[in-house]
């Protein structure tokens, strides 16, 4: 657990300790950009059963699962149940959903509750269903729960996607639409599940109102400029302060889609050929889905975007691709075709793989075969780049494993004489998830801290300095919950926090500060990843540098 997972552990058990659950906070500094709830889950999940990285994420797989469920049934209530059994499958075992539920962010929690408000928009807009209210309260306190999950996108996106519809099937201006969706009364709920918290941080965090369109190093708007203005106006206009983010290029995030379906993607063809224009339910629910699908990926189109960003629309396409695949139209066997030569390609590349590095040695852990790309890893997949022929030396169990996976699927779509080899494909994708986790037990040193961590409380107590921003030992802080001082780390996520009026002074040093303190009596301690250490020598000398511990290309020094 490193980087953003244990930034969000952390906010979580700080919360639970201090008991104050509105202003969540990193090393003492206030960390103002995100929405509380998945930080709630969380510590109720560590007051439920410790605080354990396995129990922080419980909220999030539980979620997933709901989340696949949900699908289902909508599939199932609109196709019925042979279509909703195949939607559950493909957002299940489609890689996009697997790979962005391996880190602790709130996106499959946040398509949760839309998928549960377009869901409720249709119950509460079906003509024979007998409790349309209910399912209309239950869209606005969705999209309540969502703004609590992720910001103004959680209520955006599926009223977006819900005028869309209306208006294409000319319901919008109908009174007895709105009778049914009951705005005023789902308004007030929304804004009592939501309100309460945006009311508070605004109050707790001043100053209150601020509109400025610009922000600059040093400079302190208070939480509903930082929040608002800042986190959703600035990020969509590409402007947000500070700039620790990258954007995925507009083609790329559109080609991405084939890989986040894969393998279901080589049947979207299929999905052009459904029908929605017809007045049945079926019908509505695709076009719906066409709806749902279509603005997100437009809004994207516009903004600056992540590759996980558009998960929110993989229910939408999963729903699609379900009614497709139930359909056994003659289309889909033109994508069977097509995967069975993916998937021989790339058992061949895996065995040729394989045969390079047979006799390659696998000293120490995996971090020595690397490369390293800090300016590509604000991107999710921005490790990938860091891969070298020599570090697959060390993968050599997990892509035995990938391979053979995927010959059960190219053998189920050789030899199957269904248009879609549902059950081959599904167990070539729970096959291909175990490669996956054990590459991630093998990637563990390197991405994650916790052998520092561990080697530090071994130690005699000391102080602690981070040689970098807190993202980067950030599980250190987590697996030994100290507090640490960040060696030039003014930047990125804490910055805007640390210019707060109530912000700790002694957090931030640099390389003056490192140069006075660590030849004194007191004993510290300092982290670093390797390319710093040649820095650091040149600051305390290299004498001065005890090295306990080393890790995944990382060091821990003591001056002592």
């Amino acid at each position: 657990m490193d980087d953003v997972d244990a930034v969000q552990a952390q906010i979580a058990r700080n919360m639970l300790q201090s008991g104050d659950w509105v202003t969540a906070r990193l090393d003492g500094i206030a960390y103002l950009e995100k929405s509380p709830l998945k930080y709630w889950l969380i510590a109720i999940s560590f007051r439920l059963f410790g605080t354990h990285d396995w129990a922080a994420r419980i909220p999030l797989a539980l979620g997933t699962v709901l989340l696949c469920w949900v699908t289902a049934r909508f599939a199932a209530w609109a196709f019925g149940p042979r279509a909703g059994l195949y939607a559950g499958l493909v957002l299940a075992t489609c890689v996009g959903l697997f790979l962005f539920t391996r880190i602790l962010i709130p996106d499959a929690l946040l398509t949760l509750v839309i998928v549960l408000a377009m869901w409720s928009l249709l119950r509460a807009l079906e003509e024979d269903e007998p409790h349309p209210g209910r399912w209309a309260l239950g869209m606005w306190a969705s999209m309540g729960a969502g703004l609590l999950l992720k910001g103004l996108i959680a209520a955006v996106f599926p009223l977006a996607a819900a005028l869309l519809y209306l208006g294409v099937t000319r319901q919008l201006g109908l009174p007895k639409t709105w009778a049914r969706l009951r705005p005023f009364s789902g308004i007030v709920i929304l804004l009592a599940v939501a309100a309460p918290w945006h009311v508070l941080a605004t109050v707790r965090n001043p100053p209150y109102f601020d509109f400025t369109l610009h922000s600059e190093r040093g400079s302190y708007h208070g939480f509903f400029w930082f929040y608002f203005i800042n986190e959703h106006v600035l990020r969509f206009l590409n402007m947000r302060y500070p700039r620790d983010y990258n954007t995925v290029p507009r083609l790329y995030f559109w080609l991405f889609h084939l890989l986040w379906l894969f393998p279901w993607s080589v049947y979207l063809p299929a999905v052009w050929k459904l029908d929605y224009r017809r007045a049945d339910r079926a019908s509505r629910v695709r076009l719906l889905a066409l709806c749902w699908t279509g603005f997100i990926l437009v809004f994207f189109t516009f903004s600056t975007t992540q590759e996980y960003y558009s998960m929110p629309c993989y229910p939408a396409l999963a729903l699609l691709l379900g009614s497709a695949i139930a359909t056994g139209s003659p289309v889909l066997r033109y994508g069977t075709k097509v995967l069975a030569a993916v998937t021989v390609v790339a058992v061949a590349a895996i065995a040729t793989i394989l045969w390079l590095v047979r006799g390659l040695p696998t000293t120490g852990d995996i971090a020595v075969a690397l490369t390293q790309n800090p300016d590509l890893y604000t991107l999710s997949l921005g490790h990938m780049a860091d891969l070298t022929l020599a570090a697959f030396a060390y993968l050599r169990g997990p892509l035995a494993l990938a391979g053979a996976a995927l010959a059960v699927g190219a053998l189920g779509a050789l030899l199957s004489r269904s248009a879609v080899p549902v059950a081959a494909l599904t167990m070539m994708m729970v096959l291909f998830y175990q490669a996956a986790r054990l590459a991630m037990v093998v990637f563990d040193p390197y991405l994650s801290s916790r052998p520092l961590a561990e080697a530090l409380l071994r130690q005699p107590p000391g102080r602690i300095i981070m040689g970098d921003q807190y993202y980067t030992f950030s599980s250190v802080f987590f697996y030994t919950n100290r507090r640490a001082q960040l060696l030039n780390g003014r930047v990125n996520n804490l910055v805007y926090g640390s210019y707060a009026p109530d912000a700790p002074q002694d957090v931030f040093i640099g390389d003056s500060d490192l140069a006075r303190v660590w030849p004194g009596t007191d004993r510290y301690y300092l982290l670093a990843e390797g390319p710093a250490v040649r820095h650091l020598e040149s600051v305390v000398g290299k004498a001065a540098l005890h090295t306990v511990a080393e890790s995944g290309g990382k060091y821990l020094f003591t001056n002592r």
